[in-house]
């Protein structure tokens, strides 16, 4: 394992969200084996893997979509191995999930307003205003059918519909996934003004190389395993990552 001492931006030392020795299954089929990760107040943590490594199943494991078989996950020190969804959204866990997945025939604004469902008017109001600041497109077409926006586009309003639940700890699945290059970098640079902001993001990426670019520390997962750790610049200089990861 690499050591975490070397990310090179100073970080915050409170641990936001533990995930300790955790399993999950499909039926009779295991596909986490004991993952342990962590993530601070203020980082950026990026898990890679290939299709198939067990990296969704384990973002839906901490969403509480699917159940925690084995192990313990904390959200600031509190035990929700057992809570419901709904309330794991309380505590201010929200997700963009894999593929986007905004409602197709509701506007973006109503999109939008779903994702805040938690908050006051006052609250919405205030993070709508926000959103459409990070993505001017989106108050451009804050009236059209979510189903007419491009794939970046809806990307945007993913990520912005996340926000809306204004949350402690951001999970992002595969925000990269079949965009062009220039969308990418648009994404990604999304995802450091967050961090920047101080908000904790969980990012769960194929793009080897943009996701521990940017990352405070990164993980990668095989086999429902996690086989290596450590700092994003320590990862991107790995061997092994570079030959399996990056093709070098």
């Amino acid at each position: 394992m690499l050591d975490s001492s070397s990310v090179s931006r100073p970080l915050v030392v409170e641990q936001i969200l533990s995930v300790q020795n955790a399993t999950a299954h499909y039926g009779r089929i295991q596909v986490l084996h004991g993952v342990t990760l962590s993530l601070r107040q203020g980082q950026l943590v990026s898990l890679i893997g290939a299709n198939g490594a067990g990296k969704t199943t384990l973002l839906h494991m901490i969403s509480g979509l699917i159940r925690c078989t084995g192990g313990s996950i904390f959200v600031g020190g509190r035990d929700i191995t057992r809570s419901a969804p709904d309330e794991r959204v309380r505590l201010g866990i929200c997700q963009a999930p894999e593929g986007r997945q905004v409602f197709g025939p509701l506007t973006v604004e109503d999109n939008l307003l779903l994702g805040g469902y938690l908050c006051t008017a006052f609250e919405r109001a205030e993070c709508i205003e926000a959103i459409y600041n990070m993505f001017p497109v989106l108050a451009d077409k804050r009236r059209a059918p979510s189903m007419t926006l491009s794939g970046g586009q809806q990307q945007m309003l993913a990520i912005g519909r996340a926000l809306m639940g204004r949350p402690k700890i951001l999970l992002l699945d595969e925000p990269s996934m079949g965009l062009s290059p220039l969308l990418v970098r648009e994404v990604f640079a999304t995802i450091e003004q967050l961090r920047a902001e101080g908000l904790s993001i969980l990012l769960i990426e194929q793009n080897a190389e943009a996701a521990l670019s940017i990352a405070d520390f990164g993980y990668v997962l095989e086999s429902g395993r996690i086989v290596l750790s450590g700092s994003g610049r320590d990862l991107v200089a790995d061997d092994r990552i570079q030959r399996v990861y990056l093709g070098v």
